[in-house]
């Protein structure tokens, strides 16, 4: 089955980490992509960009209403993502808690449906 791991974290934390905390953080990700591979639970991953170039599509009265910026004012911020492939849902919860956003953030762990 696939689960999608959902990273949330504080997205100032980023541009407040220094060059070498910043290498620390890439370096972590490497390696529980490295291990999520060679387990060959790995499916995608992806990195979002800052909530200030969001945009927001909500349809109103048959028209679409689009606004700049994230739909909700939150503390933590979707960042990224992982699609993983495990058997079950207590080893999809160990590779969550194996993901690095763990340690700074929230890790949101879901089931996807099969299209």
């Amino acid at each position: 089955m696939q689960y999608m791991l959902m990273l949330y974290s504080d997205e100032s934390g980023w541009a407040a980490a220094t060059p070498a905390q910043q290498a620390e953080a890439m370096t972590a990700y490497g390696a529980y992509v490295e291990a999520l591979q060679k387990a060959g639970a790995f499916v995608a991953t992806g990195r979002l960009r800052p909530t200030a170039m969001a945009t927001t599509v909500r349809n109103q009265n048959g028209k679409a209403k689009v606004l700049d910026g994230p739909y909700a004012d939150a503390k933590e911020q979707l960042g990224g993502y992982f699609v993983i492939e495990a058997p079950d849902l207590d080893a999809a919860l160990v590779w969550a808690s194996r993901c690095p956003a763990a340690d700074h953030g929230v890790v949101e762990l879901r089931p996807l449906w099969p299209v």
